[in-house]
């Protein structure tokens, strides 16, 4: 929670203004839930824990920023993350994930995070002692001082072979020994048997536990390589780094990180409310998934192999087009844990243009920077970006609005020949200006079903 510490709401709008175009108000709503997970940790105990966070539902067609929004959230806030498809759940007694497993994979990803965290707190011990191991390595150890000299004897200021020692460690840090090979052992899972548990909840805990105590049956082997001097550091230096984790407290950092800060994207929500006069044996899956899915949104204990993880204050935010539902499709109970609702809007050519060369990581400068790698230097005309914002907003007028991934494919048929050609080209200066854009387009964006094919 430190680095969200000092963002204001309006700040992180405009973090997240570097990245995603337009959809004001679906970034307001996301900051002052962030927000809002600062100001409830300021609150005494006893009230803190009463105070829930307020789910979102983001609504708009795809390829609009919803994604991206919640993604750029969690970078942002330095939380867990995790997207997943509503629609890959089955309810309770159907073969398939139970909803419960998105909270192992939060809390795994959250064991990740932590585990980085402590090994670049390490980073320097383990590097000092991967140097220590490796000079041993190249050179026999020192002989072992003697505590009490005989009589009459001086103990010299520094054992005998220091010297070379320290000479060899000036030498390995210049570099000058990079071309050697020493024997290393690294560690190696022994392949255990697969184990492939298909069926519904609760199952999943069971096959990870056959994992794990096939883990012990068959432990880890040392293998003995002879490798070069910069890949034996780093091998032991990542060695060192694990044996200095101490992974008990990683855990419980992670758990506490999950209940505190965790942020789940459930996509496609849509797909699982029940459309007024729908089918009704498909309906009665889909309501069963929403009504597993309420406890979890509401606050319930899932237990993990690593432990029992809260879900009280875990943020969700919850998106879909729907086009044939409605969010009050949607079970009463599940409707009311997602208070907040913002509706995204459609992407046109102005947006468009918007997205070529705004943000940080605008799809031009991908192409730019990819090119580069060549040696060509490419460049766009603004007339060219104008030309490739019209025919994408067309395309998606005369086909299915695919919002703003449009543009990709739009670019990829553009530079088509180009990136073919990249490597063998002389002339390594390329201008795209709107002529080209056109002459690349003409056929495909002037024939509807071509387009649908191909655009």
């Amino acid at each position: 929670m430190n680095r969200i510490e000092a963002l204001t709401p309006r700040e992180i709008v405009r973090e997240l203004d570097k990245y995603i175009i337009g959809q004001r108000q679906a970034k307001r709503s996301v900051a002052i839930a962030l927000r809002n997970r600062w100001r409830r940790q300021q609150v005494a105990p006893p009230l803190r824990e009463e105070i829930a966070p307020k789910n979102i539902i983001m609504i708009g067609p795809t390829g609009v920023g919803k994604t991206e929004i919640a993604r750029r959230l969690a970078t942002l806030a330095q939380s867990p993350f995790l997207k997943v498809e509503a629609s890959k759940f089955t309810e309770v007694g159907y073969v398939g994930r139970d909803v419960e497993s998105m909270i192992r994979d939060l809390l795994g990803l959250a064991i990740n995070m932590v585990k980085q965290e402590e090994r670049q707190v390490v980073e320097e011990k383990a590097a000092e002692l991967a140097e220590e191991e490796l000079l041993d390595l190249l050179l026999p150890p020192l002989p072992a001082r003697s505590s009490y000299p005989a009589s009459g004897e001086t103990l010299p200021a520094e054992p005998p072979g220091a010297a070379t020692r320290e000479r060899f460690r000036a030498m390995l840090r210049e570099g000058k020994l990079d071309d050697r090979e020493v024997e290393v052992e690294v560690s190696v899972v022994q392949a255990s048997p697969m184990v492939e548990v298909f069926s519904g909840a609760g199952i999943e805990d069971m096959e990870n536990s056959l994992r794990d105590a096939f883990g012990k049956i068959f432990p880890k082997k040392g293998n003995r390589r002879r490798v070069k001097v910069p890949e034996a550091l780093e091998i032991l230096r990542k060695e060192k780094a694990e044996g200095l984790i101490d992974m008990e407290k990683v855990m419980q950092a992670a758990i506490r990180r999950t209940e505190q800060s965790g942020i789940i994207f459930l996509d496609e929500i849509d797909k699982i409310a029940a459309r007024a006069g729908g089918a009704q044996g498909v309906d009665v899956s889909r309501e069963g998934v929403q009504r597993d899915l309420l406890p979890i949104v509401e606050g319930a204990t899932v237990t993990t192999k690593h432990g029992m993880v809260k879900t009280d204050h875990i943020l969700f935010i919850a998106s879909g087009a729907f086009h044939l539902a409605k969010p009050s499709d949607l079970v009463p109970e599940l409707q009311g844990r997602f208070p907040i609702r913002v509706e995204l809007d459609a992407l046109g050519e102005e947006e468009f243009y918007r997205i070529l060369t705004e943000p940080e990581n605008a799809l031009i400068r991908q192409y730019t920077a990819l090119m580069d790698t060549e040696e060509v230097s490419l460049s766009f005309t603004d007339d060219a970006i104008r030309e490739m914002a019209r025919i994408a907003a067309e395309v998606n007028l005369k086909t299915e609005n695919i919002g703003a991934r449009r543009l990709h494919t739009i670019l990829e048929r553009v530079l088509d020949t180009l990136s073919f050609d990249a490597p063998d080209l002389t002339d390594k200066n390329i201008t795209v200006d709107g002529a080209f854009v056109r002459e690349r387009l003409a056929e495909v964006a002037g024939d509807a079903d071509l387009s649908r094919y191909i655009l």
